[in-house]
């Protein structure tokens, strides 16, 4: 069938080519090791727009092909031979007759099969997808963020997170180093995309399995962008300035300042961030260091970047909760980079950042909670001013001590300082109507942080091939000094009628330290020339110290003096791990495996030293893992991966204190808490097409979890007081499936991006003592199309579709709600150097039981601007919101919850701005 399709196609086009004007395309082909003819390979030369078969040829003994009368333009050359990977190259032929010369094809035993691209805009080798870059257009002086916007199979969304093959991504490399740290966004904003040669897309592996070559499953989406070399060569940056042009409002500003110089292999930049708008806030991994929450949801990530989410049942770090997507924020973020190699043997990487923020917000939040027959209404309205402010240092120092030895130095320091004041007034009403309590509260913080780490890993290899030993031993500690005044008004109602009140006017004072440290040490043993057998150790000490008094206000002496024991703690936890593990695997060209299992032996020692009470017990665990990928085609995998692992108990929740800061919702921590044990399950399957320019990602992912820490919730529905603490509950799993299917639309020249999305979680409940189940079910698609044309337009359309299911045992009734959002983003350029350009988002929120209005709100942006002198200078007016619609609403459905919450947002301004890219001199010249 293919030789008759391809028959076919030559005979068709025969009679059409003989009224153009033709040439004759030559070559030879060889191998590329022997350097011998390669013979009966096939020719072929493809159109590039849509990949259809224009001329075919085989080569002689010899090696030599000859296609004859090609008309003159741009072809796809492409070889196929049983024997020799595929050669692809982006050929012009002119009017003349064009020889190749020599092309080298590579055997596919060398291969793995894989399609060698020499030319072309995108390449796939292993496990890298690389983009060379300059084939895909952007705007002058454009960021690295807006050209991976035009990467096949790359997604950036609105909040700047980005998403490779369906995966997102956690870490973005400059010449395979970290830029300003680990943060993705600090490199894709900041960098140039004209600077940047080629983006390369893999999974980063550990450092110790990039060294032993055994998989531990522990990988990052990563991004490396390959700085151009005569970009490292000197220096440019950019000046953006912006002011609102109304004096008789509360102007709007933003002032940016960026600079990156350059030579070899030293690497030095430097930005300063300065506004009102909003822009450039703390990522989310900053924001939970401050104490960041969403609906009682806590997610915690120390410093390796390992994160978990848990429910919470409240605040209770007692700081303020910062969501720079809401409310109105005053920003300056500034930062340095250093990166410098000497010999290929060291090198450093140096990254100091500081960050400060002034924000105030208004939060409103109403939540209905069902207990049986009875519904609880909470409606709370929250002011917030917050002062705060931190300074971070990365660095990390490689040494190749000699050919077998090497050793890898990483310090990361944090300092956190936050000044904040609260006010908060609400009203809980049973069903019928009638009030339950009525509270007003002032709450202040001062609290400083700081977070130390350090590592280091030792690596030596053996004279015997894949026989390596490493030692990798870290350690972190985080101190938290906080100083908190709690003022507050709660008053109880009984049938409506006011029966009680209590005031509260009390100081906190909270000391907490937690440290822990870790060493790992392991030895790879080969066996044969594809299985190798690992032994490692690790040990991990975790010890905390939380020193927590409350005082009450006395009237006789004016201060706060008075001890008040029920809301004060002394408590100290060590816990201890010890897990020998060991792991076979398995190397091969297509299929990668390994196997393998840990026990762990874990102690608690917990002191309650304010009570005299102390708590042991230990644990014996066992640890399985298993990796498995199967590379079918050089440009699709397929993977699969089982992991267990434990998960301590945090101080905080072990603590017996009661936390009083909302009085009638109140935690006490329980040092009867063992730890919980999770069994993840995720396959994945991966494919990219060259020549169709499509892409497939599918995933499937499967979590259970035994003795998960979740809270039994205490309420009292006549006075609608809770009491939350933390339990091990069993019983727990979610589902995740995700699908994303990319491709072109050739003749049209339209890029298409299809994800649907499954999710379904089962949790237990347990209120007043008595468990139920929660079953959660979100599923949702989501469309992307795109168009462009170099200096004439952009555009893209996309639609997001959700639909949020939630039920429980407690009741019958299911809580269903569906939102969506409709955007539409289109550029226009006017003679070259005017650029129109203007996005639209509708977002709608359905009309429900519980919601009782359909909530629609549409935001648009416009931006004109003109560029100067080689696109050096760039004037620009934008106005953000026109139709002053931007509202700060989220609605959930979460276990026995359901609620809406709407906060600050900042509405219409515009601002006049004037922006500067400049470079040395000899780049300009060259240019």
């Amino acid at each position: 069938m293919p030789k008759i399709t391809v028959t076919i196609a030559i005979l068709l086009l025969f009679s059409f080519s003989a009224f153009c004007q033709k040439a004759n395309l030559s070559g030879v082909l060889t191998d590329g090791s022997e350097k011998k003819p390669v013979y009966n390979s096939v020719v072929a030369l493809l159109t590039p727009i849509d990949s259809i078969l224009y001329k075919f040829t085989r080569s002689d003994k010899e090696g030599n092909f000859n296609l004859k009368n090609v008309k003159a333009g741009n072809y796809i050359l492409m070889t196929a031979h049983s024997q020799y990977a595929d050669y692809v190259d982006a050929i012009i032929v002119n009017e003349n007759e064009k020889n190749l010369g020599k092309i080298a094809l590579m055997s596919k035993i060398n291969a793995l099969r894989e399609v060698i691209i020499k030319t072309g805009s995108i390449r796939i080798k292993g496990d890298t997808t690389s983009y060379r870059a300059g084939d895909f257009k952007v705007d002058a002086n454009a960021n690295v963020e807006e050209l991976l916007k035009k990467l096949p199979g790359i997604q950036v969304d609105k909040n700047g997170v980005i998403k490779a093959m369906g995966e997102t991504v956690e870490k973005v490399l400059v010449d395979g180093e970290e830029f300003f740290g680990d943060d993705p966004g600090m490199a894709v904003k900041n960098l140039r995309a004209d600077a940047v040669k080629e983006v390369q897309v893999f999974d980063k592996k550990s450092d110790q399995a990039e060294f032993t070559g055994i998989d531990d499953g522990e990988t990052k989406k990563t991004i490396n962008l390959k700085l151009k070399e005569d970009k490292k060569k000197g220096y440019f940056g950019k000046i953006d300035a912006a002011n609102g042009p109304l004096t008789n409002i509360d102007s709007r500003y933003n002032t940016n300042l960026m600079f990156s110089d350059f030579k070899g292999k030293r690497k030095l930049s430097a930005f300063l961030l300065n506004g009102n708008t909003g822009q450039d806030g703390l990522g989310w991994q900053d924001s939970e260091k401050f104490g960041g929450r969403e609906n009682d949801i806590s997610m915690s990530m120390d410093d390796d970047g390992n994160v978990n989410y848990e429910w919470t049942g409240g605040n209770t770090d007692e700081e303020p909760y910062v969501d720079t997507q809401n409310g109105f924020i005053k920003n300056t973020n500034a930062g340095l980079q250093y990166s410098n190699k000497w010999n290929d043997k060291q090198t450093l990487n140096l990254s100091p950042k500081y960050n400060k923020q002034i924000y105030n917000n208004n939060n409103s939040r109403i939540t209905q909670t069902q207990i049986g027959e009875t519904q609880l209404n909470e409606n709370t309205a929250t002011i917030s001013n917050v002062n705060r402010s931190n300074f971070k240092l990365n660095a990390t120092y490689d040494v190749k001590l000699d050919s077998i030895n090497s050793i890898k130095f990483t310090a990361k320091t944090n300092f956190y300082t936050t000044d904040s004041d609260e006010f908060t007034n609400g009203k809980t009403t049973g069903d019928n109507g009638l009030l339950k309590n009525k509270q007003e509260k002032t709450f202040t913080t001062k609290s400083d942080k700081e977070s130390l780490f350090a590592s280091i890993l030792y690596k030596h290899k053996f004279a015997k091939a894949r026989r390596t030993f490493s030692v990798n031993s870290s350690w972190n500690i985080l101190n938290t000094n906080a100083n908190n005044f709690l003022k507050s008004s709660n008053e109880s109602y009984d049938g409506g009628v006011f029966s009680s009140r209590d005031d509260v006017d009390q100081n906190k004072i909270g000391e907490k330290t937690n440290q822990n440290i870790t060493v790992n040490v392991a030895y790879t043993e080969p066996i044969g020339k594809k299985f190798a057998l690992q032994f490692a150790h690790q040990i991990t000490y975790n010890n905390g110290d939380s020193n927590y008094l409350t005082y009450d206000y006395s009237d006789a002496t004016g201060k706060y003096d008075l001890v008040v024991n029920s809301l004060s703690n002394q408590f100290k936890q060590t816990i201890t791990t010890n897990k020998p593990n060991i792991k076979l695997s398995y190397n091969a060209k297509k299929i990668n495996y390994s196997f393998g299992s840990g026990f762990g032996f874990t102690s608690f020692d917990l002191q309650d030293q304010t009570l005299n009470k102390e708590y042991r017990r230990s644990y014996t665990n066992f640890f399985p893992a298993a990796n498995f990928s199967y590379k079918y085609k050089s440009n699709s995998n397929l993977r699969f991966n089982y992991q267990g692992a434990t998960k301590q108990p945090t101080i905080d929740q072990l603590q017996p204190l009661r936390n009083n800061q909302d009085f009638f919702n109140q935690t006490v921590g329980n040092p009867d808490l063992k730890q919980s044990f999770t069994n993840s399950i995720n396959l994945s399957n991966s494919s990219y097409s060259i020549l169709t320019e499509s892409h497939f990602y599918q995933s499937i992912s499967f979590r259970t979890t035994t003795n998960l820490i979740s809270y039994n919730k205490d309420i009292d529905p006549e006075s609608a007081k809770t009491i939350s603490k933390p339990i091990n509950t069993n019983g727990n799993f979610s589902g995740n499936f995700y699908f994303g299917y990319g491709f072109k639309i050739k003749k049209i020249d339209l890029q298409v991006n299809l994800n649907p999305s499954v999710n379904y979680n089962k949790s237990v409940l347990s209120i007043n003592n008595k468990t139920s189940n929660s079953n959660t079910l979100n599923s949702g698609f989501s469309i992307y199309l795109y168009k462009s044309k170099e200096k004439k337009y952009e555009f893209s359309l996309s639609n997001s579709f959700s639909n949020n299911r939630n039920s429980t045992s407690l009741n019958d009734e299911i809580k269903s709600f569906n939102t969506n959002n409709l955007g539409l983003d289109i550029g226009v350029y006017f003679r070259e150097k005017w650029k129109l350009s203007t996005d639209y988002n509708l977002y709608s929120r359905q009309k429900t039981v519980d919601f009782q209005t359909n909530l629609t709100n549409q935001l648009w942006n416009a931006r004109l601007q003109r560029t100067f002198k080689n696109d050096e200078f760039t004037a620009y007016i934008m106005v953000r919101d026109i139709l002053n619609q931007n509202i700060g609403i989220n609605r959930y459905v979460r276990e026995n919850v359901i609620g809406e919450e709407r906060n600050d947002r900042l509405k219409r301004y515009a601002m006049i701005g004037f922006t500067w890219n400049f470079k040395n001199k000899g780049e300009t010249a060259k240019k």
